[in-house]
């Protein structure tokens, strides 16, 4: 057989095919691949010098070498066009995790300031045996005036500007003027004793002022049991005000009237020398519990609502509750 190494090159079709996969191996980025090309497939490279030797052979040798050659560059093209594509892949899994580029700290989000208060304030009470549970928004009038002592006629619902909503299937139906509705749901469906905290959103259709929003929540606390006096009232609610103000915190009960309790109180702290209400309570009516199937001359309770976002307003020193609602991250973030 003739030999294959007689071109002008001195370089035999195997010695190059041997090179040219090595150097293919080695090439690690897009720039020594295209040097590679260059250097072995280029119009001056060295598989092109080897073919342009073959001039230098005899004729029977020529062809030889030739069809070797020209197997080579198929070969060879193949190798190239893999190497890319796996130089590419890799590339594309390397960029999605650069090591090379400086750290990104990751933007973090937080908890709305009044899903904050609204956390804590019904820890304080878990802690006190008392269980989180929620009530619908949208209420029927049943629950939110009538089975709390608030009949159609009563000038007590004047005091809520309530937006109703048109269900005919379900007759009267609003968004809950308040979270007390969920007192009468809790003891329709639970025996005695019942101790639940309630969180959720209420709507007013009012004006809306530094002081007032037409959307806000509320935190709405039930007790009910055999012998629970006002006594029990004042002990449970002035420890939340130790927990949440501090150890030291004064409090004050005043006479104040809800139609759901009897009789009932406004409760206040002491804040930079002056008395701030932050919430109204009282001992649940009789004709409360009755609608609700207790025997209202076994069972006792008492019951207090109170506004995370004002009791966060004294807290932060924030001066108007629509801030809560503005959607602003300047005033979000500084929680």
């Amino acid at each position: 057989m003739p030999k294959t190494e007689g071109t002008q090159t001195g370089e035999t079709v195997e010695e190059l095919k041997l090179a040219a996969v090595a150097a293919l191996d080695s090439a690690d980025s897009s720039e020594e691949l295209e040097a590679w090309r260059v250097d072995f497939m280029g119009r001056k490279g060295r598989l092109t010098g080897l073919l342009r030797g073959l001039g230098s052979l005899d004729i029977d040798e020529r062809k030889i070498v030739g069809a070797a050659a020209n197997r080579l560059r198929g070969e060879l093209e193949t190798l190239f066009e893999e190497r890319v594509n796996l130089s590419k892949s890799s590339q594309a899994t390397v960029g999605s995790i650069d090591i090379t580029l400086p750290g990104r700290k990751p933007s973090l989000g937080g908890l709305h300031p009044s899903t904050q208060m609204i956390r804590e304030i019904t820890q304080a009470f878990n802690e006190m045996g008392f269980q989180t549970i929620e009530g619908p928004e949208v209420e029927l009038e049943k629950y939110n005036f009538d089975m709390l002592n608030i009949p159609a006629d009563h000038p007590a619902r004047d005091q809520w500007d309530t937006i109703w909503v048109d269900d005919d299937a379900h007759g009267d139906v609003l968004l809950r003027t308040h979270t007390s509705p969920m007192q009468a749901r809790t003891m329709e469906t639970n025996d005695p004793p019942v101790r639940v905290i309630v969180p959720g959103k209420c709507y007013r259709y009012e004006s809306t002022d530094a002081t007032h929003e037409w959307h806000f929540n509320q935190v709405e606390g039930l007790a009910v049991d055999e012998g629970l006096t006002f006594a029990d009232l004042k002990g449970t609610l002035y420890e939340f005000a130790r927990r949440i103000f501090g150890p030291s915190m004064k409090v004050r009960f005043r006479c104040d009237f809800f139609p759901f309790v009897e009789p009932g109180v406004d409760m206040s702290i002491e804040w930079n020398g002056n008395w701030l209400e932050i919430m109204g309570a009282g001992m649940v009516h009789p004709k409360v519990l009755e609608n609700a199937g207790y025997d209202s001359t076994k069972y006792t309770g008492f019951a207090f609502g109170m506004g995370p976002e004002r009791i966060s307003m004294l807290r932060n020193e924030i001066t108007d509750i629509r801030h809560f609602f503005s959607n602003d991250l300047r005033f979000l973030s500084q929680f």
